[in-house]
């Protein structure tokens, strides 16, 4: 059976490495005979703010109805996007917040500090472009955004294994960087990572 793929950019800018990182994942899921879609945040529309919380519904917007149905059909899910101030950017955080709601991500269990997780079954690897240097984000930051997307995101949901690639120092790269950071990432889909 061919692996389902859902590459998701998180990027506001579609003309960012992001975005052409996340092509190259995609070029090499499609050559290893995956099933691949995606979803571009700088291209759908949608208001990232959950104005009242869980307080109140929020009616999602038809392309948010949409990428809740390619998660759900995807064995596996593919994050690209830059960290901005130790964690994702604002357009993917909003994206998270309207889309893995109550009911649909999770299910709190009533009288419980307990939930179920509704997206079992599916694994995740992040893709993440940083200015900060690999070892002073790990010891000094201490990984937080990588963090709060595994743990408190995607395995709270049910999604594991989480797997992450760093791709950094980008303000400082080279073109020739650059190109070899492109290829990394479509052998990684070219091996279903």
């Amino acid at each position: 059976m061919k692996s389902k793929i859902l590459v998701i950019n998180g990027h506001p800018d579609s003309q960012s490495l992001c975005s052409a990182l996340a092509g190259a994942y995609m070029e090499g899921a499609a050559g290893s005979d995956a099933e691949v879609r995606s979803i571009d945040l700088s291209k759908i529309e949608f208001n990232p703010n959950l104005k009242y919380g869980y307080r109140q519904r929020t009616e999602l917007e038809d392309d948010l109805i949409a990428s809740q149905k390619l998660i759900s059909w995807a064995d596996h899910l593919v994050f690209v996007y830059p960290t901005w101030w130790g964690a994702m950017p604002a357009i993917l955080k909003g994206f998270i917040d309207r889309v893995f709601l109550p009911g649909y991500a999770f299910k709190y269990r009533t009288n419980s500090a307990f939930w179920d997780k509704l997206l079992t079954g599916k694994s995740a690897h992040l893709i993440v472009t940083m200015d900060t240097p690999a070892w002073y984000y790990k010891w000094i930051y201490r990984s937080a955004g990588h963090n709060v997307m595994k743990r408190n995101i995607l395995q709270f949901s049910g999604i594991t294994p989480v797997r992450i690639t760093e791709i950094t120092p980008v303000k400082t790269s080279s073109p020739e960087k650059r190109a070899k950071w492109l290829d990394k990432v479509k052998q990684l889909g070219s091996k279903l990572a």
